[in-house]
């Protein structure tokens, strides 16, 4: 045990001795030709302690002054030793250190390289990163001597990329044949983007061709994840627009009540999300991230209940009307946003995502798959499964599917289809104010919010078919991953455009939408 504490005893002050900053260093990096000093510079970082540090940031700070031989970090007029950081006094005829760009920016190289020995992860990434966009010969020794000590596997990787990009620029064409090679198994875009500065400065026309068959390799590969991340992000946008429509699907179904009201019920309940997580943060903080959880029923509960007030004084006088519902439930529209203009202000609100839901799950390396938008995904599967279950399992869906297909004939079984019309909107009201909730988390939540999904949703309702969950559920997915794909090739507007020209056309050859409506009123 004695002998071992001798060999680590030996071994602190062996490194403690190489980690030192020496007067002819200090010298060196501040004095003479830009080479010089450079190379001084690389040498110093290699073995570097706090003091390297300090004197190369006062560097990049321009905080160095020399006086003959002597060299002095000044800061708010009081002198630095850079070896000991004592005080000294600073001669009046010592003048500014003169570092030019190139000197700026190796300075900038050597301070990010001091941070791979960081205990900060995030710092040593960081520092790896920077040293990516500056590869450089002379840092081959400190890369590697960080990928001795690193033990995190991400970091390790960015410190990888960092050593193949140096390589990659070597005078050796053997080296740079082998590091295309290498690189060409790395299926990242920062290696694509190494590969292509390199091809086109490449004279060597073997290692030209091997340059260009890594980066179809690499190309091959991002191409998958550009496809999976368009499929994933149109599922996402499908399952927003689900959760938009599914209400309406009930209501302009049930009743034939074109509401244009729909998108503000779901402002409702965003503003619902939006108050109980004021409410947590203020009273109870140490359980902040569950806010969320308790804000569903909030909303489901806030958003039913203006829906069952405006069906009980406006609606339930307007049915058989639909371009009277159309107008009157356009200006409830303007009355619902103004009044949340007046409690909350103009401005939009900001909803945080909780801790649970921030991040992802990278799958590639230009593919990640965000919790925000899993979890919404999920969420929107679990309030479908809930609607299958009211409407097909329970008396009240009995009710609803009664007075769906035959109003009078379910009248005349003693149905209450007045109250039945009632649930059926304050449940579909309730819906949009779950789907406010979703929205809250991956945009903004402001007065207009319901204005963006309002079109969108009848598009789905109408395509779907009306009244039918199935074809809300296949319009909605097969809208959302049309949209996506579409805005790969012909961006955002025209691909608007070319759905909704689709729409048309399809209803046009199908006025039913995707799944007709069943019942002797839709034979009739």
């Amino acid at each position: 045990m004695l002998i071992r504490h001798l060999l680590l005893f030996a071994t602190f002050l062996i490194a403690a001795h190489a980690h030192a900053l020496t007067a002819e260093e200090v010298k060196a990096i501040a004095i003479g030709e830009t080479d010089a000093r450079i190379a001084a510079l690389n040498q110093a970082v290699l073995a570097a302690d706090d003091r390297t540090a300090a004197y190369l940031q006062a560097l990049a700070d321009d905080a160095v002054k020399v006086a003959g031989d002597h060299v002095f970090i000044v800061r708010d007029g009081k002198g630095q030793d850079p070896l000991t950081g004592a005080a000294v006094a600073v001669p009046d005829s010592a003048e500014d250190v003169v570092s030019n760009n190139r000197m700026r920016g190796e300075l900038d190289a050597a301070l990010a390289g001091l941070k791979l020995f960081s205990s900060d992860d995030k710092l040593r990434l960081a520092a790896a990163k920077a040293l990516l966009k500056e590869p450089d010969e002379s840092r081959l020794a400190l890369l590697d001597k960080a990928l001795a000590a690193e033990k995190v596997a991400a970091i390790q990787a960015q410190l990888e990329l960092a050593r193949a990009a140096v390589l990659l620029g070597s005078s050796d064409k053997a080296t740079r044949l082998q590091a295309a090679k290498a690189l060409g198994e790395n299926k990242t875009p920062q290696t694509k983007l190494l590969l292509s500065e390199r091809l086109g400065a490449e004279t060597e026309a073997d290692v030209k061709v091997q340059l260009a068959a890594s980066l179809r390799a690499i190309e091959e590969s991002l191409h998958w994840g550009e496809r999976l991340g368009a499929m994933f992000t149109g599922i996402s946008l499908g399952s927003i627009l689900l959760l938009a429509a599914l209400g309406l699907a009930i209501t302009y179904g049930l009743m034939g009540v074109i509401n244009m009201a729909h998108g503000e019920l779901m402002m409702i309940g965003a503003y619902a999300t939006y108050v109980v997580q004021g409410l947590f943060r203020n009273y109870l903080p140490g359980a902040f991230d569950w806010y969320l959880v308790a804000a569903l029923p909030v909303a489901f509960f806030a958003s039913a209940g203006v829906g069952a007030v405006l069906e009980r004084s406006v609606l339930r006088f307007l049915y058989g009307r639909p371009l009277e519902t159309l107008l009157a439930t356009w200006g409830i529209s303007l009355v619902l946003m103004q009044g949340v203009r007046s409690l909350f202000g103009a401005q939009n609100v900001g909803v945080e995502n909780p801790a649970w839901m921030s991040g992802g799950v990278q799958l590639l390396s230009n593919l990640t798959l965000p919790y925000n938008r899993l979890v919404i995904i999920g969420f929107a599967i679990a309030v479908l499964a809930g609607m299958v279950l009211l409407i097909g399992r329970t008396r009240l869906g009995l009710f609803v599917r009664g007075v769906t297909q035959n109003r009078p004939i379910a009248a005349c079984m003693g149905v209450n289809t007045a109250r039945v019309d009632t649930y059926a909107f304050a449940l579909g009201s309730g819906i949009a104010g779950l789907a406010g909730v979703a929205l809250s988390q991956v945009g903004n939540v402001g007065p207009d919010l319901g204005q963006n999904y309002i079109v969108d949703s009848f598009m789905v309702v109408v395509l779907g078919g009306v009244g039918q969950l199935a074809g809300t559920v296949y319009a909605a997915l097969g809208l959302g991953v049309l949209n996506k794909f579409l805005e790969g090739w012909t961006g955002a507007v025209l691909a608007k455009i070319a759905v909704l020209v689709f729409i048309i056309i399809f209803i046009q050859k199908r006025p039913q939408g995707i799944f007709a409506m069943k019942g002797r009123s839709a034979e009739a």
